[in-house]
C-alpha cells in the first residue's frame, strides 16, 4: 500500500510470545489528520499493535511505516506516546513533568514550561501549574502526561487506552484535547474499549479481536452492520396485535420492539391502523456502535468467519 495519504500504515503485523500469537497478521491504515479508534477486548491485542506501529517492540512478521518512516523511530521526534502503564516524577511540578516529555522529544526547555503553562491553563489546569505531581489526583496527572505527550506539536499522536479510570469531568478534557489536537492538523490513533468516545471521536475505527482486525471503516458503516429498530406502541393494543407484527417482534415497555422490515415501515403502519390499532409512539434508531462491537467480537470469540463487508467497511 503507498503510504501517501497516511500517516501510518502497518500490513500483515504478526507477534507470538511463545505459541501464542497475540496479534494475527493485523493491518491498519491511518489517514493524516483523522482521529482512529483501534477498539477491542481487554487482551485482544491492542496494546501490541500500538506498540509495534510504534517500534517499541519488533514484529514478527509484517512491515510499518510511520509518517513515511520504515523504520519508526526515525520519526520518532513527531510523534507524541501516552501509553497504557502511566508513569511521571512526583517530585517534578505539572509545568516541569510537560516540559521535561518535550525536552525528550527535541523541545529546548524554556519553550517547553511556556507551552506547559499555556497547556496546563487551557486544559482547566492552570492552578496546579507549580503543584507536585504527588499532590495531583489520577485523573489530573493523567492529563498532565497527555499533556507532555503533545507539548512538542507532534504530527501524529498515538494513545494507548487513555479514557481508563478518569473519571467523567477528566473524560470531557481529554476529549476536547483530543479535537484540539485534531484541529491543529495533528493525526490521532488511540486505542480503546470503551465504544461511546469512540463513536463521538472517530472518522475512522478497527475492531481488533484474538489477536486479528475484525472490521475496518467509519462509525456509520460499523453501525450499519445491524439492522434498525422500530419501538412501536399502539393506542388500542389486545391480544391479537402480536399476529400482525414481525415474527422477531417483542414487548417493550407499554409497546413492542422489532426488526425494520425489509420492505420498510410503512406497509405496516397501513395495515396496523386499518385494523383499528392506531400509532401512540414511534421510533426507529439505528444500532449504536456498541451494539456492532458486540456483534463483530462475538463472532469472533465463536469462531465465525468475518464476511468482506465487515474486514473493510
Amino acid at each position: 500500500m503507498a503510504s501517501t495519504g497516511y500517516a501510518v500504515i502497518a500490513d500483515g503485523l504478526v507477534k507470538r510470545y511463545g505459541e501464542r500469537r497475540v496479534v494475527d497478521g493485523v493491518d491498519l491504515a491511518v489517514p493524516h489528520g483523522a482521529i482512529y479508534g483501534v477498539l477491542g477486548p481487554n487482551g485482544a491485542g491492542k496494546t501490541t499493535t500500538l506498540r509495534m506501529t510504534l517500534g517499541i517492540i519488533e514484529p514478527d512478521a509484517g512491515t510499518r511505516t510511520l509518517l513515511g518512516a520504515h523504520h519508526p523511530r526515525d520519526a520518532g521526534d513527531r510523534v507524541g506516546y501516552l501509553p497504557e502503564e502511566r508513569g511521571l516524577y512526583p517530585s517534578m511540578t505539572a509545568r516541569d513533568a510537560v516540559a521535561f516529555m518535550g525536552a525528550l522529544r527535541g523541545l529546548d526547555q524554556r519553550t517547553g514550561r511556556t507551552r506547559a503553562a499555556e497547556l496546563l491553563e487551557a486544559a482547566g489546569l492552570g492552578h496546579a501549574v507549580d503543584e507536585k505531581i504527588r499532590k495531583l489526583s489520577k485523573g489530573m496527572a493523567q492529563i498532565v502526561q497527555l499533556l507532555g505527550a503533545v507539548v512538542h506539536r507532534p504530527d501524529l499522536l498515538v494513545l494507548d487506552e487513555p479514557f481508563s479510570g478518569l473519571d467523567p469531568v477528566n473524560q470531557e478534557r481529554l476529549e476536547a484535547l483530543i479535537l484540539a489536537e485534531r484541529d491543529r492538523g495533528a493525526t490521532i490513533l488511540f486505542s480503546t474499549h470503551v465504544m461511546q468516545h469512540a463513536q463521538r471521536l472517530c472518522d475512522r475505527l478497527a475492531i481488533i479481536a484474538g489477536g486479528r482486525r475484525r472490521f475496518e471503516g467509519t462509525v456509520d458503516a460499523a453501525r450499519a452492520l445491524l439492522p434498525q429498530q422500530v419501538d412501536y406502541v399502539p393506542n388500542h393494543p389486545d391480544a391479537r396485535l402480536a399476529q400482525m407484527l414481525p415474527p422477531d417482534a417483542l414487548p417493550r415497555g407499554e409497546g413492542w420492539r422489532f426488526e425494520l422490515p425489509g420492505e420498510g415501515i410503512e406497509g405496516l403502519l397501513t395495515r396496523l391502523i386499518a385494523a383499528g390499532y392506531g400509532i401512540k409512539g414511534l421510533s426507529i434508531e439505528r444500532p449504536g456502535l456498541h451494539d456492532a462491537f458486540v456483534r463483530i467480537v462475538g463472532r469472533a470469540a465463536a469462531g465465525s468467519p468475518v464476511p468482506e463487508a465487515e474486514r473493510a467497511a
